[in-house]
């Protein structure tokens, strides 16, 4: 697991090597010497110098720590990660440096990403499929192109509204849906389904039922009665500035302008 603050996810009292390592201490999968091999090979993995097996975490930069945790995410060559807000709190440049270490280790060790996060633009750009939550429940899953070009539940239209225009031309062309009400609490949400109290097709049966999910013919995942008022009320919605911003959001790589070398992140 990649954790979200790289300054408390790792243990101060430790040196990095140790930090590393404890994965294969815990597991018991290596003798000392392969345990600091591959601790080095992992820290040159992730752009960090194999020499920093001595070093302290608040020897680092908060883009350097947070690399260190994705190198003790690595130590038993995982399948999966789960990435819990991994660049939310590193400066702009540093969260495309990290962003794109994650792609490069997704491609050389074959890895799944559960990715989550709330900036929209990082979203698309390192999905494939994309789960939107609304107070713990899932309303809407599908691929990440279509959902964001074609947003079926009213919340996922709600929400890829208030993505910024790029272009001049695309504020005036925009249509921004703002919701009304306040969030409930999760602690005690609504009945039947969460997001009807904000909900503009909501309809009594929404207030008594929450209604399990189904497949639609484009391979998305919505609720019932969600995916069907909202398809009835989506007729002239224009998506073309909302295809300008993706191109923006989406680029092969992000962009990292004024960034430092990689090794200095």
């Amino acid at each position: 697991m990649i954790f979200q603050d790289p300054y408390a996810s790792l243990n101060p009292r430790k040196r990095v090597g140790q930090i590393v390592a404890d994965p294969f201490h815990i597991h018991r999968t290596a003798g000392r010497e392969e345990t600091r091999r591959r601790v080095q090979g992992l820290l040159e993995v992730v752009g960090l110098s194999p020499d920093h097996v001595n070093r302290y975490p608040h020897e680092f930069s908060g883009g350097q720590r947070q690399r260190i945790g994705v190198a003790r995410a690595l130590a038993l060559s995982p399948q999966l990660i789960v990435a819990d807000e991994p660049v939310s709190a590193l400066d702009v440049s540093i969260q495309a440096q990290v962003i794109n270490l994650l792609d490069d280790l997704q491609d050389d060790f074959q890895l799944t990403y559960v990715f989550i996060a709330h900036d929209l633009g990082v979203v698309h750009h390192v999905s494939d499929r994309i789960a939107v939550m609304y107070l713990g429940v899932v309303v809407e899953i599908g691929p990440s192109d279509p959902l964001f070009l074609h947003p079926i539940h009213p919340y996922t239209q709600a929400l890829l509204s208030a993505i910024p225009p790029i272009e001049a031309d695309d504020e005036a062309r925009r249509e921004r849906i703002v919701l009304e009400g306040e969030v409930p609490s999760p602690i005690d949400p609504p009945s039947g389904c969460r997001f009807h109290p904000r909900c503009p097709y909501a309809t009594e049966i929404c207030r008594v039922e929450q209604r399990s999910a189904r497949r639609s013919d484009a391979g998305r995942h919505l609720p019932r009665r969600a995916g069907r008022r909202a398809r009835l009320h989506r007729a002239d919605r224009r998506v073309e500035p909302v295809r300008a911003r993706l191109r923006s959001l989406r680029p092969g790589r992000l962009r990292q302008e004024h960034a430092p070398a990689r090794r200095s992140a």
